[in-house]
């Protein structure tokens, strides 16, 4: 099926344009919402235009559908004559604060037309220089001035300067800016042009020979007089290569003459200095504000209150923060979605915006201004057409990439894009790509570390669709998965030792890639997604994800498609999800795990899996209570250690041993093993293992009665620890301060610890360490938290110290309830030590005989001086003294 050429014709003999689209779309067999979706405009779009509603459509969305419908040769240039009906010319450049007020100026083309088709800019103004300036007033930028001080300072070191970017990026906004600033270096006067679909380079050159004040270019040089001016050329990817033959001549007569360009894509001129103009700063991921004076500080955010204020006369609420952070965040800072964002504000609150539109910010369509009344439907914008405009400028291999690049959704390097480019295993050198996707103003470069590339968020969105569209989703995200899990794998073995704090934000960085990674391959690929779970244990540890990452790995282990992966990486994922169930209380369900990855790892002959199972299971049995088993795996550790020069290893031993030392009362020894930790620690260079070294010291300094020194020790190991993560031995050691604090009489501190340790009674705006999870596993039964045991011990020491022995025995009684059906057999000696001091009950007494012989933990010397008195106590009570 063919087009209709014999259907009514225009005054001009021409097929009209709705009868022209909808023949070439019924010929390629498409609907109306499919030839959308592969040209990359809204469906409306098309229903108009098929309609006859939209009479003057953009020449870029026009182009954008010839692609789509694969139109060449005569066949094209009849359907791009039919959308270009006579036009006027623009009178002038408007003024706006963003590209998002005036994505698309109207077109500064006639049929016919006059000569000078660029009309110059209008208005004028003078500055204390003297410098004559014929562009609209700027308005007051937000988070850019050091961009127009570097664009400033650029155009007197190069003859042109091109700003470009996607549409609403804030060209325009930027170059008026950029004008004023610089317009004290240019005495010859700053100026400017607009230019207009279809124009040729003799209409370029007219009107910027016209605004410069001569009527031929060879009067240029004359009227400069070895003086600067600059001119600004406004939206040159309308015209592309008639503005780069008009300012090469341009440039070539007036040696002293800066151009300043805005469009989206460069000019392609020797010399051209490009410079990508970056979407507005948002708020960070993670970081909740506090008000909005904390919100404002990001400019992204400060465009949105602004523009809100006028969609509505209420400012956002102290509930609506949270949301407005998360929605300038997935609107990429691009003041042009922005804009049409807040828009709606008219209507719905910012959390109603982000739940309705967050997931579809590419369909966000508002009118431009500065478009006749007369026809509002071809002054339409959706933030889809603005990206398709920018992808179409790409070639067909470039595309590709962008589409697989669309993967990552947070920031990537070099070599990670080569990874995920790859195609058969052969990598080639992404550099030109990333080059050319910058110079688009597609990718954004940030910092200087490794991973500083990331496309904008509606560019990958749009990538996203595009992918779907060619059927490579599924491919591209499998691809993925695999980059990032060598990206993980690579990382992990870092997360010991002195590289430590560089691979933990190595990951941070990587957390959205993770977990999405994570996502899709367990669906589609869930042997790489165990191959990814298994490098992660220590990392989601280390970030208080313990339970979230444990469901992970039980989910992957427990899929019969990674029934036939290797048996040492199903051993490490066993291990991994019992290391982070100890973490959260329920280590006692996966001592099977543990033992069984053990069994594999020697049968594998592996040194390295042996000794992590050897230490993850002193840590379950120990939680457990089987004190000896526990000591037994800790030495058979030490002698492996040992014999195979693991220092590292050898000092996790050694902390080990040091609870048994402290089981059998022998706090010197402790103390001595605890030196033997830190030198080995420091031989190799394990800050990490120091620290918690440390922390273990401040336990056994309070055991020995110095509260004063456990609580400075203490106080210092745990702010450490909230800047390493460490969450678990966070709330170890702070425990362990308080407990100092409470048996010292400060009940002012102990309470302000026992309310940082329990969840449930922490008050807002106190401190936390980050990423701390609460939530229970689903299903499973879960012991006590051991701070909710600390606590108890905490509040009974506090009554007793002030004489309230009824309240203590509760607090006592609930300690000794929940430590004994688990956790550390420590706590349960404690417990019942303070519960017999409260009470004098001998019934008490021979419950602590009973768990001091199954569980081999002997008193200390202050218990056993307490219990003494107590007894001594009874015994004159008896004889009446």
């Amino acid at each position: 099926m063919t087009p209709d050429h014999d259907r009514s014709r225009s005054p001009g003999g021409r097929v009209p344009l709705p009868d022209l689209l909808r023949g070439h779309r019924l010929a390629a067999g498409l609907t109306q919402a499919e030839l959308a979706t592969r040209a990359g405009v809204g469906v409306r779009t098309v229903r108009d235009l098929e309609r006859g509603r939209a009479t003057r459509p953009q020449r870029t969305t026009v182009d954008l559908l010839a692609d789509a419908l694969g139109l060449t040769g005569p066949a094209r240039q009849a359907f791009l004559a039919a959308a270009r009906p006579a036009q006027t010319a623009a009178p002038h450049l408007p003024a706006g604060d963003s590209d998002a007020v005036a994505p698309h100026l109207p077109d500064a083309t006639t049929a016919p037309r006059p000569a000078a088709r660029h009309l110059p800019v209008t208005g004028s103004a003078t500055t204390d220089s003297g410098t004559p300036i014929a562009l609209p007033q700027p308005v007051p930028l937000l988070g850019r001035d050091r961009d127009v001080d570097e664009v400033a300072a650029l155009l007197s070191e190069h003859p042109v300067v091109s700003l470009v970017g996607l549409a609403g990026v804030g060209k325009t906004a930027l170059a008026l800016s950029v004008a004023y600033a610089a317009a004290a270096d240019h005495p010859a006067g700053v100026t400017g042009v607009l230019v207009g679909e279809g124009s040729d380079a003799a209409d370029v050159l007219a009107a910027s020979v016209a605004v410069l004040g001569v009527n031929r270019l060879a009067d240029l040089p004359c009227r400069l007089g070895g003086r600067s001016a600059l001119l600004l050329v406004d939206a040159v990817e309308r015209a592309p290569g008639p503005v780069a033959e008009a300012l090469r001549a341009l440039v070539a007569a007036a040696p002293t003459l800066r151009v300043l360009v805005t469009g989206r894509r460069p000019v392609g001129l020797p010399g051209e200095l490009v410079r990508p103009v970056a979407p507005l700063d948002v708020p960070p991921l993670g970081q909740e504000p506090a008000d909005v004076a904390e919100l404002a500080r990001w400019p992204a955010a400060t465009l949105f209150i602004a523009r809100l204020a006028q969609a509505r006369r209420e400012p956002p609420t102290r509930a609506e923060l949270p949301a407005l952070a998360a929605l300038v965040r997935r609107l990429g800072g691009l003041p042009l979605a922005i804009e049409l964002m807040a828009a709606r504000g008219r209507i719905l609150d910012v959390t109603e915006l982000l739940d309705r539109y967050g997931d579809r910010v590419l369909d966000l369509a508002g009118v431009r201004p500065g478009w006749e009344a007369a026809d509002p439907a071809a002054g339409t914008v959706t933030l889809r057409e603005a990206v398709a405009t920018s992808y179409h400028l790409l070639a067909p291999a470039e595309r590709a990439a962008l589409r697989r690049l669309s993967a990552f959704r947070n920031r990537w390097s070099v070599e990670l894009a080569e990874d995920l480019l790859a195609d058969g295993g052969e990598r080639r050198d992404a550099v030109p790509l990333l080059d050319r996707l910058r110079e688009l103003g597609l990718l954004s470069v940030r910092g200087t570390g490794r991973l500083r590339f990331r496309l904008l968020d509606a560019v990958r969105d749009f990538a996203t669709e595009q992918a779907a569209v060619e059927g490579e989703l599924t491919g591209i995200r499998r691809r993925h998965a695999v980059v990032v899990a060598g990206l993980v794998r690579r990382t992990a073995p870092s997360l010991v030792g002195a590289e430590l704090p560089a691979a933990v934000h190595l990951l941070d960085e990587a957390t959205s890639d993770i977990t999405a990674a994570l996502a899709h391959a367990a669906e589609d690929d869930p042997a790489t997604a165990l191959l990814l779970a298994a490098a992660l244990p220590r990392w989601w540890r280390l970030r208080g994800r313990d339970v979230s990452g444990r469901r992970w790995l039980r989910r992957l282990l427990a899929d019969p498609r990674t029934a036939d992966a290797s048996p040492v990486l199903r051993a490490w994922a066993l291990l991994g999800s019992a290391r982070l169930a100890a973490e959260h209380g329920a280590g006692g369900v996966e001592l099977p795990a543990a033992r069984n990855a053990l069994a594999i790892f020697q049968a594998a002959g592996d040194v390295t899996g042996e000794l992590s199972a050897r230490s993850v299971l002193c840590t379950l049995l120990s939680a457990a209570g089987t004190q000896g088993q526990a000591r037994e795996q800790a030495e058979a550790a030490l002698e492996l250690a040992t014999r195979h020069g693991r220092i590292r290893e050898t000092a996790v031993a050694h902390q080990h041993l040091t609870w048994h030392d402290v089981r059998a009362a022998d706090l010197a020894a402790a103390r001595r093993r605890l030196a033997t930790v830190d030198r080995l620690a420091t031989q190799c260079g394990e800050p990490r293992l120091r620290l918690l070294a440390r922390a273990d010291l401040a336990e056994v300094t309070r055991l020995e009665g110095r509260y004063v020194d456990a609580v400075e020790q203490g106080r210092r190991v745990a702010s450490a620890l909230v800047e390493l993560g460490e969450p678990g031995r966070w709330r170890q050691v702070f425990g362990t301060v308080g407990l100092a604090l409470a048996l010292d009489g400060r009940a002012a501190e102990a309470l302000e610890v026992v309310a940082e340790l329990r969840p449930a009674r922490r008050v807002p705006g106190q401190r936390r360490p980050p990423g701390v999870e609460v939530l229970d596993p689903p299903g499973e039964r879960r012991d006590v938290p051991p701070e909710e045991v600390v606590c108890a011990l905490i509040e009974g020491h506090l009554a007793l110290h002030r004489g309230d022995r009824e309240l203590a025995v509760e607090w006592f009684s609930a300690a000794a309830e929940s430590a004994g059906g688990g956790g550390e057999r420590r706590d349960l000696v404690e417990a019942l030590v303070g519960l017999a001091a409260s009470t004098g009950d001998v019934a008490v007494l021979d419950r602590l005989d009973r768990a001091c012989r199954a569980t081999g933990i002997r008193l200390l010397p202050r218990e056993e001086a307490l219990l003494y008195a107590l007894v001594a106590r009874r015994e004159r009570a008896g004889r009446g003294d």
